[in-house]
């Protein structure tokens, strides 16, 4: 029953209204990190710049060869198995198919740092790789009846998860999780 009413929720809300929100979203999950490392980290200046070191062998061979690995798994699925089991209830579509090439640039690359700084920088550097895997699927609790997205979902959270702690590098989730969203963004957009 209740996913039916976020279904009818999404239909009756415009393309601008659902972004909107979204954006809001991440902006509200960004400053919820910077305030958790205020809170938690012994330097809030020199412990995040710690989080931003970057190394091309680990940015390529954990970022974003990673990435194409699960987006190729990614449209396999979806070219095999029936459309309604990557049914998000039309949030997606709605946020991205109508967008510019640089709005969805700027969403995913929104989401991705937004999500990636909570997530991993804070959570999972504060609190460990299973905790922070498991917020971040819990918090995409809309698929939570949706088997193929949720699996998908937590999934993937612990392979990023499992590159952060062998890298301790932001900018490697972050490019991962970039990567996935906006090629599975355009993906939504070119179908149009």
């Amino acid at each position: 029953m209740q996913l039916t009413n976020q279904a009818q929720l999404i239909k009756q809300m415009s393309n601008r209204e659902i972004t909107k929100h979204l954006v809001y979203t991440q902006l509200m999950l960004f400053f919820l990190a910077l305030i958790l490392s205020l809170i938690f980290f012994d330097s809030f200046f020199s412990e995040w710049k710690s989080l931003f070191h970057l190394s091309v062998h680990e940015w390529v061979f954990y970022g974003i060869l990673p990435a194409v690995c699960v987006l190729l798994a990614d449209f396999i699925f979806m070219a095999s198995l029936p459309q309604r089991l990557y049914d998000d209830g039309g949030i997606n579509e709605k946020v991205f198919r109508n967008q510019t090439g640089t709005k969805i640039i700027g969403l995913t690359l929104l989401i991705a740092c937004s999500e990636e700084m909570l997530f991993r920088g804070v959570i999972q550097t504060e609190f460990g790789y299973l905790t922070a895997s498991l917020v971040f699927a819990i918090i995409h609790f809309r698929y939570l009846t949706k088997v193929v997205l949720f699996f998908s979902v937590v999934s993937v959270s612990f392979l990023i998860g499992y590159m952060y702690e062998i890298t301790h590098s932001l900018p490697v989730t972050i490019t991962t999780h970039f990567m996935i969203d906006l090629i599975l963004a355009l993906a939504i957009r070119l179908r149009k």
